[in-house]
């Protein structure tokens, strides 16, 4: 199937919504109360790019496939994108040529058990690998006791569904706001890297049927690649941990996006008390259905 009309209206909302976000005073340009527009008009953003205004005004409507690197990088540093939103510009360029129109569907990437190994290894960090959907394909231990309440719901866990349509996510994230700012910012990266994704594009359109939230998010065009931190949960058995997270790139393919993701407590800190009674909690399940998954191999 085309994917290019969608991708037009991407690149469309996308631009016009950075535009928006740049006033004429932070690049240097003269200001009027007579504006009409939020941001820059299109003519700014050409002649600060160094493009005809028809030009970048027929980018703007979509038309991005033919497009130099040269070009959509003046056109990035015009907007003042980001390393992320310049990525996400990169990839939407991408996707729209002619040669990308018919993606083929990803597979699933089936995660090594030498991957598993190194996650259960690492005892006193909660662990886990993310792939784009913010599907969690694999786990720790003490990562599945952190993230109890999202694990308790069954099936593969999501993260965004998890955020945005359990309302326990609510209680669970101190910051829920800044947690949901960042997922849908995940997902809209994603959504660049991989437009044919059938399975993405029914995890947003559930979203944007079900989540009011996710909605205005997704509307905002806002992208994130990388997501490290500190991030403040609270535990139904343990109480508030404030944790420091960190997301590593996985290569387990040459397409699939996956990550690494680990959450440790500073030491010394009520936090990393609370996170080591988590791991003797996990510690002690795990070895209790060690028996019974020995037992289902024999």
């Amino acid at each position: 199937m085309d994917q290019q009309p969608g991708n037009r209206g991407e690149i469309r909302h996308f631009l016009a919504s950075r535009r928006a976000k740049i006033t004429p005073a932070q690049v240097g340009l003269p200001t009027s109360t007579r504006r009409r527009v939020a941001g820059l008009r299109r003519e700014e953003v050409a002649v600060l790019a160094g493009v005809s205004t028809e030009w970048y005004t027929r980018l703007e409507k979509g038309h991005i496939g033919g497009v130099s690197e040269d070009v959509l990088d003046a056109v990035a540093r015009a907007l003042r994108l980001d390393d992320d939103e310049r990525t996400y510009l990169f990839d939407l360029a991408r996707a729209s040529r002619p040669k990308s129109r018919t993606p083929s569907r990803r597979r699933d990437v089936e995660v090594p058990a030498r991957v598993q190994w190194l996650l259960d290894s690492m005892t006193l960090s909660s662990a886990f690998v993310r792939d784009g959907r913010t599907d969690v394909v694999a786990a720790n231990p003490l990562a599945r006791a952190l993230y109890a309440p999202m694990f308790a719901t069954g099936g593969r866990p999501n993260i965004a569904r998890y955020i945005f349509l359990d309302p326990s996510a609510r209680d669970f994230f101190v910051d829920w706001d800044a947690a949901g700012d960042a997922t849908a910012a995940l997902l809209r990266a994603e959504a660049g890297r991989e437009p044919g994704d059938r399975a993405l594009r029914e995890l947003i359109g559930e979203l944007s049927t079900l989540s009011p939230d996710f909605r205005g998010r997704w509307a905002e065009h806002d992208v994130l690649i990388r997501h490290d931190g500190v991030k403040r949960l609270r535990h139904p058995d343990v109480g508030d941990l404030e944790l420091t997270f960190q997301s590593l790139d996985l290569p387990l393919s040459g397409r699939a996006v996956h990550n690494l993701v680990t959450y440790t407590a500073e030491p010394g800190t009520a936090s990393e008390e609370r996170l080591k009674v988590l791991a003797s909690w996990a510690a002690t399940q795990s070895r209790a259905a060690e028996p019974s998954r020995h037992a289902s191999a024999d």
